[in-house]
């Protein structure tokens, strides 16, 4: 039995600023450190290939020495409109109502909320209070396509259902005013915040491209590498400067057995839909398929427009792909990374 993706929609926040727009907060945060090191972070602010990014907060709000209380409570208000406005736009491109959804999975990492994001948006949008609930919280930027796995195999197994992934993100929430690590740093260099909306269906009748196949690769002693540390004034990024290089040792593993399982070569897929993680490992994925005549524009696009948006960001590609409508035995790869550290893999078929 097919499910497919039938529909997929982007929620941008309502605040947003260009790079060049965020300088001079970075400059006034800056004030104290040594000189050479404000010059170095002030460059890599400028070449982190993001040239907009959205947010829930206005810029004063980040850079203002607020708690973890008082940023993880705009998440939470703000978080739960973007989840609702996506929801929304998704099911009308998808010529659906609220009721006809029988799983909703909710995906977030970047603040915390219990009740999850899903439980407020059965309430807003009227669903059917027999819905099967799913919140994804701790598997960061790999938890879009994630979700899409979970989904993929809820309605494998049920027949005539359909199922809804969101995918909401503020990772300006997590900024550390009084952390001036590269790691910090980097993070509010690269990241936005986002939401996006897929819809999924095991009804024959339904359009979209089909999952042909779906696996997760884990990295064996890697748990260091990508993640969150909980301190007392909130989400602390952890980021290993050498997930590129771990990505690149690995990138055959990931790629060539998944294909071969399906009795494919990377010639016979058309569309890359790969997350944008960041500059560096952009590049580096850039490289790889390159070699092999293949590319991320559209991944590259959209960290250049919206920056990385943890899960959401590899759904904004997505909508990229689906919004052209491929044509009929065309395929795709989707594929991102998260801590753990893991791949998540996902073959398309239009």
């Amino acid at each position: 039995m097919a499910v497919k993706i039938t529909s997929v929609a982007k929620q941008l926040p309502k605040y947003s600023r260009e790079t060049k727009d965020i300088i001079p907060f970075v400059k006034l945060w800056m004030q104290g450190q040594e000189t050479r090191f404000q010059r170095k972070v002030i460059k890599l602010f400028e070449g982190a290939a993001v040239d907009k990014r959205y947010s829930i907060m206005d810029p004063e709000e980040v850079f203002t020495a607020t708690s973890f209380e008082d940023k993880n409570n705009i998440y939470k208000r703000e978080v739960t409109e973007l989840a609702e406005k996506s929801l929304k736009k998704s099911l009308e491109k998808a010529k659906l109502k609220p009721t006809d959804l029988d799983y909703i999975i909710t995906v977030s990492c970047t603040g915390i909320m219990i009740p999850s994001v899903d439980a407020y948006l059965i309430n807003s949008l009227g669903m059917n209070q027999n819905i099967v609930r799913l919140p994804v919280t701790e598997m960061g930027c790999a938890a879009g396509v994630s979700g899409i796995i979970y989904a993929k195999n809820f309605l494998k197994s049920n027949p005539n259902k359909r199922a809804a992934v969101v995918a909401v993100e503020a990772p300006t929430a997590t900024f550390q005013l009084n952390d001036f690590s590269m790691t910090n740093i980097v993070s509010a260099a690269i990241f936005g915040d986002g939401a996006s909306a897929v819809i999924l269906s095991s009804f024959q009748e339904d359009n979209g491209p089909t999952i042909v196949d779906e696996e997760m690769y884990h990295f064996f002693d890697a748990t260091h590498m990508m993640g969150f540390n909980l301190v007392n004034s909130g989400l602390q990024m952890i980021l290993d400067k050498s997930v590129p290089q771990k990505i690149s040792n690995h990138f055959p593993e990931i790629i060539y057995p998944f294909l071969e399982k399906n009795s494919l070569k990377i010639e016979d897929i058309h569309h890359l839909i790969f997350h944008p993680g960041g500059k560096k490992i952009v590049q580096t994925v850039e490289d790889l398929f390159g070699a092999l005549g293949k590319n991320i524009d559209d991944t590259k696009e959209v960290l250049r427009l919206y920056g990385n948006m943890s899960s959401a960001t590899v759904l904004y590609v997505l909508e990229r792909f689906m919004d052209r409508n491929p044509q009929q035995g065309e395929r795709g790869i989707m594929l991102s990374f998260g801590p753990g550290f893991s791949a998540q893999r996902i073959l398309l078929e239009w």
